[in-house]
């Protein structure tokens, strides 16, 4: 039978004293040091002022409203003209301002040959920019005068909105490149606008808006191209009696300049018309205008 030993003396209070140490050890460990002083951690507030966060740039509020030249039609000594309309367009402007051209203008004297039934699918940035119709596009009952000035309706609408008048524009349906349209004419390639002097009606009102609502004295403001700068306006009441009448002058004669004037009137009515001069005596034909009806408050 084996019988253990006991441990030689000296060799037991080595160990004893080896663990002793190892506990010693162990029981430093698990003391915490001092703490030191530290810097207090900066505030949320800091922080982010230290490190800011990127924020995307907001898109346009689908509720902000812009203004845009929309342009429609009007019968001229010279045939068909453009006109253009001020109006308030929210959203995309381009998009906006083509389904306006599109509906029809406020001013009763303005017309627009567009399918009523048609539809902005898109418009696509850029030079050029490319705008989608529906087939519906495609319909329209007028001659190769009136059409090749629908495209230039189109042109001179969008590039309006989009603050480029050198901007090319083209126009395609479903999808696909317009080619030919109304019978007419072919949409194949970019088109920009043709000079104003020889597409749009020379005397515009811009300002007041057909239908405003204004207080006395109200401003008359637009653009015209006549001559040696003159600009003769007149008013008239609600039974096509004048009841005052004045001469404007452009900024310039003979091209599209500015004009502005303004008249006082008492509440009530008013068709206001802006003509050209006529040096001719009636030898040039019917005057090219502009008439805009308000109420004065």
């Amino acid at each position: 039978m084996w019988i253990r030993r006991p441990a030689p003396l000296p060799r037991l209070i080595t160990l004893i004293g080896a663990a002793a140490l190892v506990g010693a050890a162990l029981t430093g460990c698990t003391k915490q040091p001092a703490a030191e002083p530290s810097t207090p951690a900066p505030s949320s507030s800091a922080s982010q002022t230290a490190t800011p966060t990127p924020t995307a740039t907001p898109s346009p509020s689908p509720t902000a409203t812009t203004e845009a030249a929309v342009y429609y039609m009007v019968d001229t000594r010279t045939g068909l003209r453009l006109a253009p309309e001020r109006h308030d367009v929210a959203g995309e402007p381009v998009k906006a301002a083509v389904e306006l051209m599109i509906a029809g203008p406020d001013d009763p004297d303005y017309t627009t040959p567009w399918n009523p039934a048609t539809t902005v699918l898109g418009v696509t940035a850029g030079n050029p920019v490319v705008v989608d119709l529906s087939e519906d596009a495609r319909t329209a009952n007028i001659g190769s005068e009136g059409a090749a000035l629908m495209i230039q309706q189109l042109v001179h609408t969008v590039t309006a909105a989009v603050g480029d008048e050198s901007a090319a524009v083209l126009l395609t349906i479903a999808g696909k490149p317009a080619g030919e349209l109304w019978g007419v004419v072919e949409w194949s390639a970019p088109v920009t606008r043709r000079p104003a002097l020889d597409v749009q009606t020379l005397v515009q009102i811009d300002v007041p808006r057909e239908g405003a609502t204004s207080t006395s004295p109200v401003t008359v403001s637009g653009q015209a191209a006549v001559f040696e700068a003159t600009l003769p306006w007149k008013v008239l009441d609600t039974s096509g009696a004048e009841v005052t009448s004045g001469v404007a002058q452009t900024a310039e004669g003979q091209t599209f300049a500015p004009y502005s004037f303004t008249i006082d009137l008492q509440p009530g009515t008013y068709t206001i018309i802006a003509t050209e001069d006529d040096p001719s005596g009636g030898a040039g034909g019917a005057l090219m205008s502009d008439s805009k009806t308000v109420t004065v408050g």
